[in-house]
């Protein structure tokens, strides 16, 4: 959807703010352009709009040349975010968000029911927000809005310049946990400017790490984690990338461990007899359909004098994550809870679980897939729990 081929921006003074940048971004694609301040991140998404023009290269959007565009009609059609939001101060948040519409030709009614219906998108119910002015909303609210108005005319091309780095960390994560939401549902083609390493590993489909004007390495988050392509980038991303890498390694059901498990009509006793041949100390414990119900400890059983089913001593279980959540919030789950694991559901059907060991075994092997371009599946070796 946009292609950059040997694009460099020299100003008239001899500064080169980018130097012959090629890469290209798929279409549904979000694109994380992260750096230190004045690496040349911001002029490279302007330059998609014709903001700045390129001294050298060629920039296409939807294989068509952006320099044989008029600039005007370009900008229409791109969806634009700031920091500062820039709303109109003096203007409704549903003419405020209707703005790209009436510019490009919709009658006013068809304008505002697009706003109405974007606003809602986003969480903010036209009802209530749709006749307020900027001034009467908070940070996170204008900042709703600003996505709102950019996506109006429902431009293919998106492009966000540090959008959540105005507000507090809690609106922030919220914000980007919403944004990411609504990607999911609009799959727009993202460029998003950004200069902390964290926001673009939690946002992007891939990652540009800039250098001085030129991309050290353009990969997914995993592989600029797990493998970076230069010191610089070792040194960006930091020491710590490795606990950076959990929040986007997904949790597989063959990194589980499937534990002793009981149901809620089976006999106390019945069950405490197995667990002890076992030589478990727990089990998981589920009802008729397979679904988690609790957990049960030995020792219960065995005090339960024989009398009673499972059901009656199972306990609730609070550590839990669905499959496919990050390992990240596995671990955060095992620290909030003081767990040794955490159990893992497809829906409210019970998995297995995820224990330390099991945790680090499957960081390990998201790493090393990455280095050998391979699947996780595909690489082995000897395991933490199996020493």
């Amino acid at each position: 959807m946009i292609r950059f081929e040997q694009v460099g921006k020299v100003y008239p003074d001899g500064t080169s703010a980018v130097d012959g940048l090629t890469f290209e971004v798929e279409k549904g694609e979000l694109v994380t352009l992260v750096g230190p301040s004045g690496c040349g991140k911001t002029t490279t998404m302007m330059m998609v709009n014709r903001l700045i023009e390129p001294t050298s290269g060629r920039i296409l959007v939807d294989g068509e040349d952006i320099s044989t565009v008029d600039p005007v009609r370009l900008r229409r059609r791109i969806g634009y975010v700031i920091q500062q939001v820039g709303l109109f101060p003096h203007r409704t948040v549903l003419d405020n968000t209707a703005t790209v519409p009436a510019l490009v030709g919709w009658k006013r009614d068809r304008a505002r029911r697009r706003a109405a219906e974007l606003l809602d998108l986003v969480g903010l119910d036209p009802k209530t927000y749709g006749p307020r002015y900027p001034s009467q909303l908070s940070g996170g609210e204008r900042q709703r809005v600003g996505v709102a108005r950019a996506l109006a005319a429902d431009p293919p091309v998106l492009l966000m310049d540090e959008p959540f780095g105005a507000v507090d960390p809690v609106v922030r994560e919220r914000l980007q946990n919403e944004f990411l939401r609504l990607q999911s549902t609009v799959r727009k083609t993202v460029l998003l400017v950004t200069h902390d390493i964290e926001e673009a590993v939690r946002m992007g489909d891939r990652i540009a790490v800039y250098g001085k004007g030129r991309i050290e390495q353009y990969d997914r988050p995993g592989a600029v984690l797990g493998t970076p392509a230069t010191p610089y980038v070792a040194q960006f991303v930091g020491a710590d990338r490795g606990l950076k890498r959990l929040s986007v390694t997904a949790i597989e059901p063959e990194d589980l461990e499937e534990p002793p498990t009981a149901h809620v009509g089976e006999p106390a006793r019945a069950a405490a007899e197995r667990l002890t041949g076992l030589g478990a100390r727990w089990a998981v414990v589920l009802n008729e359909e397979g679904d988690l119900h609790g957990w049960v400890a030995a020792d219960a059983l065995h005090g339960a004098g024989g009398g009673g089913t499972v059901g009656d001593l199972a306990r609730r279980m609070d550590a839990w994550v669905p499959v496919g959540a990050p390992l990240k919030q596995a671990f955060s789950e095992m620290l909030q809870h003081d767990a040794g694991w955490v159990a893992v559901l497809d829906g409210a059907r019970f998995l297995g679980v995820l224990t330390p060991a099991k945790l680090h075994e499957a960081l390990r092997r998201s790493v090393d897939a990455d280095a050998r371009g391979v699947g996780r599946g595909e690489v082995s070796f000897d395991s933490v729990a199996d020493a």
